[in-house]
């Protein structure tokens, strides 16, 4: 699983229910939520292909 920082806890965590996405600049995004606080947890993954 992958891991992002949240700013709330300001610790990194594992994000729950991670979903990827492409953003409109063509990166590769996963969106989820903190297991601890419930927050928008994002990480940016890359380039798209």
């Amino acid at each position: 699983m992958a891991t992002g920082r949240c700013m709330k806890c300001k610790e990194q965590v594992e994000i729950k229910d991670g979903k990827e996405c492409v953003t409109k600049n063509n990166m590769r995004m996963l969106k989820g939520c903190c297991p601890k606080c419930g927050t928008k947890v994002n990480r940016i993954l890359g380039k798209a292909k």
